[in-house]
This record gives C-alpha cells, structure tokens and sequence, in this order.
C-alpha cells in the first residue's frame, strides 16, 4: 500500500455530515417550493405577462430620447443626483461613527454604543425611512437624498469600522512614541492608510445606492420610480419599457465606471 492510499484511509470519514447538510438542503427547498402556487394565474394573468413583454420590446422612443422634465434622461439624471448626494452625506456622517465605533481607537464601552446605534439604523428598510422623510420634508427628491443618507450610514460604518481595526498599529504606537496628539494621529498616521479603502467602498455605496433612488420614487421621493409605478397602475407597457431600457443602460454603465475606479484605488 502506497504512502498516498495511507492517507486516503486515514483521512476522516464525512459521509454523514455530508448527508446531514444535503437532507438539511432538501428539506429546505422543498418548504421553498411550497409557496410557489399557480392557481391565480388565469388567461387575463398571460395576456397581461405578454403586454409588458410587447412593451419593452416596444418601447416609447419619444419618452426615452426627449430632454422635458418628464422625460427619462432628466429622471434618470435626477436619480443619479439623488443617489450622489446621499451618498456624499452617508460617508462625510459615517466616517466620525466608524472611529467612535471603531474598539481600538476609543474605549470599548463606546465603541459598543455606537455599534448599537448602527444597528438600529441598519435594522429600518429604506422605503420606512422614505415614507418618514416625506413625512417631514415632503415628497420630491430632497425626501429621497436624506433617505440615502441614511441607509448608507448603516452600512459605510461597518465597512469603515473594519478597515479602522485593521490598521497597522505600528505607526501609531510610533506617533505615541514622539508625543503626537490624537488628530495628528488620526491625521498623519490613520488617514492615508484608509484613504483609499473609504473611497473604494464609498463608490460601491453609490453603486448600491443608484438601485435604492430609483426605488424610493415609488414613495414619492423623487426619481424614476414614481413615473415607474404610474405608468404600471396604468398599464402604459411602452412607457415601462422606456423606463427600464434607461434604467439598466445607467446601472450598468455606473457598475463599468465604479469598477474601473474601485480596481484603481485597490491597486494604488
């Protein structure tokens, strides 16, 4: 017997933990498949699914190359202002949070607290937090910015928290070592080490955040959605079509670009 058929048979044996987590699998797929009923679907049902496919195969040209308020380029660039600047304001509150919250940097007791805080944040959806800002400021895009700067607080801090922990602590125990004050240090040794890294994942943000502007409008803060869902509530499949084909140019042409940055950044 070979050195190598040793090992094979001394290696420990799994078949029950695969089986375990295989039976666990199916278990849960087919609860899963459960849930899925076609019982309401009917004639009307089909005849509906093949308008909306007629639609955005054909659709509205006018509404989709116009430059009016109404039109889709200027929805569009007023979606993309909203996810921008909600962005700017979730980094610009998120990167005092993120050393308050950050155990290596502040006490510990602290740093709990502004974690608990986050969480809290983290835990309200993005359309609660939008139905609540219209409820303060009004609908239209302002409602929409403050709703994104918020949701993108929640998770900017967790990000930043993390790359705040991973410093290396050399450079600061050698900034002690000569007498540098706290914003020295915060300044000249943690600053330029997460420089980059909060750039990366404020563009990731933005990516992220473009998706959920453009959900917010269905609430009436600002953006496409609201044309969106009144243009479904009136079954107008040409201008749906319209809408998403802009939509999904825009989101795949701010992915191309935010890639391309976030791999310029991570590559120095």
């Amino acid at each position: 017997m070979t050195t190598l058929e040793k090992q094979l048979l001394a290696a420990p044996n799994n078949r029950r933990y695969r089986v375990t987590v295989t039976a666990i699998v199916l278990l849960l797929l087919a609860w899963s498949l459960a849930a899925v009923s076609f019982k309401d679907m009917n004639e009307s049902g089909w005849n509906i699914a093949v308008r909306i496919l007629s639609g955005i195969t054909h659709p509205d040209l006018d509404l989709l190359l116009n430059v009016s308020e109404q039109s889709v380029p200027y929805l569009l660039l007023q979606t993309v202002a909203i996810a921008f600047m909600g962005t700017i304001v979730g980094a610009v509150v998120s990167v005092p949070l993120a050393f308050l919250a950050a155990s290596n940097i502040v006490p510990k007791p602290a740093a709990w607290l502004t974690r608990l805080l986050l969480i809290a944040i983290r835990t309200i959806p993005a359309l609660v937090y939008g139905l609540m800002f219209i409820r303060v400021s009004g609908p239209g895009p302002f409602a929409g910015v403050l709703t994104v700067g918020i949701t993108s607080i929640g998770m900017l801090t967790k990000l930043y928290v993390d790359a705040i922990e991973e410093l290396d602590v050399r450079v600061l125990e050698s900034m002690t070592s000569i007498g540098c004050t706290t914003f020295e240090k915060v300044r000249f040794g943690i600053i330029p080490q997460l420089l980059s890294l909060f750039l990366s994942v404020t563009i990731y943000r933005f990516d992220m955040n473009m998706r959920e502007a453009s959900i917010l409008g269905l609430v009436g803060a600002g953006g496409i959605g609201a044309p969106l869902i009144f243009a479904m509530n009136s079954y107008k499949w040409n201008q749906v079509g319209s809408i998403l084909i802009g939509l999904v140019i825009l989101i795949l042409l701010i992915e191309w670009i935010s890639n391309k940055l976030r791999a310029r950044l991570v590559q120095g």
